[in-house]
């Protein structure tokens, strides 16, 4: 405590530099980023999947509020992690959309892993091979699905599922 600045146990020899501000690997951000900058400066090659899933809500004629989650639903992996992208993506988001949109984009993380024949949503054959034929999601996830099953926007996260899977073309580009 008396001015000792090691990083601790797990940060080898304390020789290592820790980065702080900007990576000079990446391009510059602009002093006031906007989303389209971390678009096109932070987030490729993942931009090409979001803008695809908001380009085919749009086709679809779905609201503004579902277009702008299937923008948005997968941007935590684009911009931040993998793991339980839902949940940090509709928290980064959360100040600055409708409490519509950061919900569905938290909880089409758990929709995703539960078939809806009657909403014509199957489970992905992607998944399968990704996870594995016998995979069982975290009780964490299942107890998230129980609850946002009976929301009353529940569509509006499914809806994100739908289209999640139908936009990894790599045939269409979408442009800004």
């Amino acid at each position: 405590a008396d001015g000792e600045q090691s990083l601790g146990v797990g940060f080898g020899d304390g020789e290592q530099l820790l980065m702080m501000g900007e990576d000079p690997r990446l391009p510059t951000m602009p002093d006031k980023p906007t989303l389209i900058d971390f678009f096109k400066l932070r987030f490729a090659p993942a931009q090409q999947h979001l803008l695809q899933s908001a380009n085919l809500a749009q086709k679809n004629g779905h609201s503004e509020n579902i277009i702008l989650a299937c923008l948005l639903h997968d941007i935590a992996v684009a911009g931040f992690i993998r793991s339980d992208h839902g949940y940090w993506g509709a928290q980064m988001i959360a100040p600055y959309v409708d409490e519509e949109v950061s919900w569905a984009v938290k909880m089409h993380q758990c929709l995703r892993f539960f078939p809806d024949p009657l909403n014509d949503f199957e489970y992905p054959e992607s998944y399968a091979k990704m996870f594995g034929e016998d995979y069982q999601p975290e009780p964490y996830i299942v107890a998230e699905y129980e609850t946002a099953k009976n929301h009353r926007w529940y569509m509006s996260a499914l809806q994100i599922c739908k289209i999640d899977h139908y936009s990894f073309d790599p045939n269409i580009v979408v442009h800004w």
